[in-house]
């Protein structure tokens, strides 16, 4: 009786441990299409001189990517000005994407991913 105690218990602490592993598994990407891809420009402040900011335009990208019944927008901002997203991203255009709580991962055509964050979540009914 003992060691069935023993054994169910050691059983359960198994169990216990290996649960956080089955929610730390990858989603699959998934087919979507690109709605819109824009780059903008934000502009962050460097330093004061006497009251006048002196500011820097920033570049980052804004993709949409409708994925079954929901459009998601995000961002991403480039490590440096030159980087660009790859060129035959177009609005119309399949891609592979891939959605977590807060950020979208896009497959590369080279099979990189890039991570975006998600700005806004929307359904195609009201975007029209």
């Amino acid at each position: 009786m003992v060691r069935r105690c023993h054994i169910a218990f050691l059983l359960a602490v198994v169990v216990v441990l290996l649960l956080p592993c089955l929610y730390a598994v990858e989603r699959s990407y998934q087919t979507a299409t690109l709605v819109g891809v824009q780059q903008k420009h934000r502009s962050r402040v460097l330093y004061y001189i006497v009251n006048t900011p002196v500011t820097q335009e920033d570049p980052f990208y804004q993709v949409s990517v409708q994925l079954k019944n929901t459009i998601y927008e995000g961002e991403y901002t480039p490590r440096h000005a030159e980087e660009s997203l790859p060129g035959n991203w177009k609005p119309g255009a399949s891609i592979q994407a891939r959605i977590e709580k807060h950020f979208m991962f896009l497959k590369r055509p080279d099979g990189s991913e890039l991570q975006f964050v998600i700005v806004k979540r929307i359904s195609p009914a009201n975007n029209q």
